[in-house]
């Protein structure tokens, strides 16, 4: 097959799929961490058209996710720059636009992940909520996957979840997470995909 994988430069999901003999690429605006000859460093919009048969595609997450939903409303600017008020109500309208984009293109096969977020209100309900554990990692994440023409994803082997780490506050994160609160890094750790569902991915939707 012909794959493409949108939003991707660390190349785990293409890399999974090269191994299985297809032609994959990965599609970011950032260089890749791979093989930059596998890999297209422009927007992904620009390719839709190329003649894939299977798209997955990783759409920027900061804007839908639930957790952003209390900078939604109108208050002060943020001293670390981060949009709030119309201005995050603008930016979250466009990755919207940008999501429906991917989803309604021609490519007859998709698969949207994003973590859980508003497209379960502004587009539908996924229609398979993995973990990173279903797939031989202990770590704990939420992951939503909107599919087109493809099958659920199967788990190919269940471990024991890592414990969570109770904040001050009571609530509980998954430990891993916690543990890349700070960095300069820690968007691109949190957002990688896990190779155990790359593996997965590319063993069963051939």
């Amino acid at each position: 097959m012909k794959i493409i994988v949108g939003c991707e430069f660390s190349q785990i999901v293409t890399k999974a799929f090269r191994e299985k003999g297809h032609e994959a690429y990965s599609c970011d605006l950032r260089p890749t961490e791979g093989n930059p000859d596998w890999h297209i460093q422009d927007n992904i919009l620009n390719y839709l058209d190329n003649g894939w048969d299977l798209a997955i595609f990783h759409p920027e997450c900061t804007y839908l996710t639930v957790t952003a939903n209390k900078w939604l409303k109108d208050q002060p600017e943020r001293k670390s720059g981060a949009l709030v008020g119309a201005a995050r109500r603008q930016a979250r309208q466009e990755a919207i636009d940008f999501f429906m984009k991917l989803w309604n293109c021609n490519i007859p096969k998709i698969c949207i992940e994003n973590p859980v977020g508003c497209m379960s209100t502004e587009f539908r309900k996924p229609d398979q909520i993995i973990q990173p554990f279903w797939f031989g990692h202990k770590e704990s994440k939420k992951t939503c996957l909107w599919l087109k023409n493809l099958p659920l994803l199967v788990p190919t082997n269940i471990v024991e979840e890592e414990p969570r780490m109770v904040m001050k506050s009571g609530k509980s994160l998954p430990t891993w997470f916690t543990n890349t609160k700070h960095g300069p890094d820690r968007q691109d750790i949190r957002n990688r995909t896990f190779p155990g569902i790359a593996e997965a991915m590319a063993s069963q939707w051939e």
